[in-house]
């Protein structure tokens, strides 16, 4: 089922939701997480400067899943069908700008897909970020299609296939950016 057109208002409206909802939920979050351990640092230093990981925090939950916004109700009234929307409770991780919050323990590729998130946020900002991420999906139609996303599934395979070749990923952020992938 096709995504309902949206206009310049409605947009705007939900990007300012979801720029909402995302700071919300790092604030709610943020008091529970704790700093990498020594070893994922060690891992995740090759790819990503030291003062990200510094600040980065995460969460592991527990008998619990990350809520999908309260704002979903609203989306499906303009038309959305539910099963397109993101499912946050379906999803392994999230990022909340600096704070990544997890249903499950970390793997090396789903922190490092997470921190691929972290560098868009500090890179783009949380409105630029929130903007494409919310334009992305509304002209791909599908989680799957944003370009945020893409970003960073093509970063973490790259880094899955060869996790002792370095890159960084700050420098690949920013040449999508350039590139105008985004």
């Amino acid at each position: 089922m096709p995504l309902p057109k949206l206009d310049d208002v409605q947009i705007a409206w939900v990007i300012k939701e979801v720029a909402g909802y995302i700071d919300r939920q790092r604030q709610t979050y943020r008091e529970r997480a704790i700093p990498l351990e020594r070893n994922q640092r060690t891992v995740m230093q090759p790819f990503f400067p030291a003062s990200w990981l510094d600040s980065t925090r995460v969460v592991v939950l527990s008998g619990q899943r990350v809520m999908n916004p309260p704002f979903y109700g609203d989306l499906i009234k303009m038309g959305f069908d539910p099963i397109t929307l993101p499912d946050f409770k379906r999803m392994n991780a999230i990022t909340f700008l600096d704070t990544v919050v997890s249903h499950a323990s970390f793997t090396e590729r789903l922190l490092f897909h997470e921190l691929v998130h972290v560098v868009q946020y500090e890179k783009l900002g949380l409105p630029k970020f929130t903007a494409k991420y919310v334009r992305g999906f509304l002209s791909g139609g599908s989680y799957e299609s944003i370009p945020l996303e893409r970003n960073a599934y093509e970063l973490d395979a790259r880094f899955a296939a060869a996790p002792a070749k370095p890159f960084s990923v700050e420098a690949e952020v920013e040449d999508w950016i350039r590139a105008g992938k985004f």
